[in-house]
């Protein structure tokens, strides 16, 4: 990368964090306050569950094909604004109308274009700062979506208790417009679609992009989706449950808590994120996804003793260090893992959707339990089910140790440096 050619890669860095802190409200905006919404318009708790369930599962099933449609396409800013303009689009629907069949498509055309965003967000940040520099640029921008995360969850619930929940969509549908405008502001000449796919642009052949199967025929990968799949399926239900617990035993009030367990949750991330930056750095990402992973074991143990309002402080904190130290930690991986391959993103789209399926059967799993055995041997159920993601991680570590090394040039590109040094002024 030439000085020239720094220019534009530096202007689009500042927008980027911008995007990912905005992004974070866009995506989360409306889900947690769309039930309470909907029930205080005489909704059923199975019709609300029914269109939450439609538009998870919608999302899941794309993610994956999304990544290849961000692989493959030359506008990867589009994969961004569409999912934006969507959500626009549905907070005015559900403000103007709680029809079931409305509402229904509105949530489900904004979960199949916001399975775009994560691989498009990771494809933006990979085709501007390259390999080398992934790792730290996404630590950052992951830090900044935690940050968002919490910000826009104290400025619903403060906007809900004074105007009402119907500030919380204006506020969800502000931010999908913020996130237009911050990735517009990116110059596309500043996004590299080679880099930005994992192609290698490094030698002086001919690049070819490998078939879909290269994520088959990749083993440390396949270990990676196993390990996160048992993780979320222990890890899924844990707050949702943990916070029925809390409140069947009267330990706290219901909306404060909820609000309670995403600003301890979010903070803890924010600092996990950037940790997880600095020790890949240095050890890699096999450790920094063995810490994670071990977190959730504590996690269940803590949550079966503590059903209280004091309990969501260690319980919310461990909750953030697994998910801050993957939210930083899993995108590196999969981009060094499939580095060179061209098919990067939608790697990143397939490792989504695993997490997806162990989070969304966890809640039925854990409901059942808890209903059979109680909330405190159901919390140290859903815990050892990381126990599978631990025995995965150590007994391929001689496989995975590798892939997960420190690149020798990881801090040695110049031009890299040259944005990036640019990008911080």
């Amino acid at each position: 990368m030439t000085q020239a050619s720094n220019k534009p890669a530096s202007r689009g860095i500042r927008p980027l964090l911008s995007l990912n802190f905005f992004m974070a409200d866009m995506q989360a905006g409306i889900g947690p306050f769309l039930g309470v919404f909907l029930l205080a318009h005489g909704w059923q708790s199975g019709l609300i569950g029914t269109v939450m369930t439609v538009g998870g599962v919608a999302g899941m099933l794309m993610t994956t094909p999304a990544g290849a449609l961000v692989d493959a396409t030359k506008n990867k800013k589009f994969y961004v604004i569409i999912p934006g303009i969507c959500t626009v689009i549905a907070s005015g629907i559900i403000l103007l109308s709680q029809n079931f069949l409305l509402v229904t498509v509105s949530q489900v055309a904004t979960a199949v274009a916001g399975a775009a965003i994560g691989p498009a967000v990771s494809g933006i940040t990979l085709g501007i700062v390259r390999q080398a520099g992934f790792n730290r640029q996404n630590g950052h921008n992951q830090a900044l979506n935690h940050a968002g995360n919490m910000v826009g969850a104290g400025l619903s619930g403060l906007l809900g208790w004074q105007f009402g929940f119907t500030a919380v969509f204006w506020l969800a549908a502000l931010f999908g417009v913020l996130s237009i405008a911050s990735v517009l502001m990116i110059p596309s000449a500043a996004i590299d679609d080679d880099e930005a796919r994992g192609l290698d642009t490094t030698s002086g052949e001919s690049r070819k992009v490998g078939g879909i199967t290269v994520l088959l025929e990749c083993k440390p990968l396949l270990i990676l989706a196993a390990a996160l799949a048992c993780f979320h399926l222990g890890n899924g239900a844990m707050l949702p449950l943990f916070g029925l617990a809390v409140v069947a035993n009267k330990q706290g009030d219901p909306a404060g808590f909820v609000a309670l367990t995403i600003v301890v949750a979010q903070g803890t991330m924010i600092l996990a994120s950037l940790i997880a930056m600095r020790l890949a750095e240095k050890e890699g990402y096999w450790l920094v996804l063995l810490v994670s992973f071990i977190a959730l074991p504590i996690r269940g143990v803590v949550a079966a003793h503590l059903m209280n309002k004091w309990g969501v402080y260690p319980v919310q904190i461990l909750d953030g260090i697994g998910a801050g130290l993957q939210s930083a930690a899993v995108p590196g991986l999969v981009a060094r893992i499939l580095s060179g391959t061209g098919r990067v993103n939608v790697g990143q789209g397939a490792v989504m959707t695993v997490q997806g399926l162990g989070a969304s059967l966890s809640p039925a799993i854990g409901g059942w339990i808890a209903q059979e055995i109680g909330y405190g041997a159901m919390f140290l159920i859903l815990g050892c089910f990381a126990l599978g993601s631990i025995a995965l991680w150590l007994g391929f570590a001689s496989l995975l140790r590798p892939a997960c090394a420190r690149p020798p040039h990881s801090s040695s590109d110049p031009g890299l440096a040259g944005a990036l040094a640019a990008g911080a002024r």
